[in-house]
C-alpha cells in the first residue's frame, strides 16, 4: 500500500508526454490508449513500458435536490431572501460526473534495456507514424504506475469538462 509520501511523489513524477488529441465524448464512452513508461528500481538503463486501455463512460449531469423549504435557524430575516434564490437557482447548480473503467486484463508490459529518453523518443515516433488519436505516452513511477494512471484521467477530465459543459447546455440539458 503506498504512503502518502509515495502518492505525492508519483503525482509530481508524472508528465504526459503525448496526451491523446480527442477529449471524453459527452454523449457516449470514449477508450484512450495509454502506454506508461517507467524506470526500474532496481536495474539501471531498464524501463518498463505498460501498455493498456482505459473506458470513459459518458459524463452524468448530477443536480441537486430541490428542498421545500430551507431552515435557517438563528439567522436574520434577510436570511430568507436567500433561501428564495437557492430554490429559484438551485437547478443551476449541476455537475457533471466522469466514470473511468480499468481493466487490468488489458495491460501488457515489456521490460527495454535502453535509456529512457530512447524509448519515450521511439514511442513518441510512433505515434507521429501512426497517427492514432486516442493514444497517450505517460512517464511515470514503476511502482505507483497506477496512480500516475489516475493523474491522467483526472487531467483528461479537467480538459474535457468545458466542452461537455457547452454541449450540454447547447442541447438544453443544463441551464
Amino acid at each position: 500500500m503506498p504512503t502518502e509520501f509515495d502518492i505525492q511523489y508519483a503525482l509530481e513524477n508524472t508528465q504526459v508526454l503525448h496526451e491523446p488529441d480527442r477529449r471524453i465524448d459527452t454523449f457516449g464512452s470514449t477508450h484512450f490508449e495509454f502506454q506508461i513508461v517507467t524506470e526500474l528500481m532496481d536495474t539501471v538503463g531498464a524501463v518498463r513500458v505498460r501498455e493498456g486501455r482505459i473506458e470513459a463512460e459518458k459524463p452524468l449531469i448530477l443536480r441537486p435536490e430541490l428542498p421545500g423549504q430551507f431552515d435557517f435557524e438563528g439567522f436574520g430575516p434577510e436570511v430568507a431572501g436567500f433561501g428564495e434564490f437557492l430554490r429559484d437557482n438551485l437547478h443551476k447548480l449541476a455537475i457533471l460526473k466522469y466514470g473511468f473503467k480499468f481493466r487490468k486484463g488489458d495491460i501488457s508490459e515489456l521490460i527495454i534495456h535502453e535509456p529512457m529518453e530512447e524509448v519515450t523518443g521511439k514511442l513518441l515516433g510512433e505515434i507521429r507514424n501512426s497517427g492514432n488519436p486516442m493514444r497517450a505516452v505517460i512517464q511515470g513511477v514503476d511502482d505507483t504506475w497506477e496512480i500516475c494512471l489516475l493523474k491522467f484521467t483526472v487531467e483528461m477530465i479537467e480538459k474535457s469538462q468545458n466542452i461537455n459543459l457547452f454541449d450540454f447546455k447547447r442541447r438544453g440539458l443544463l441551464g
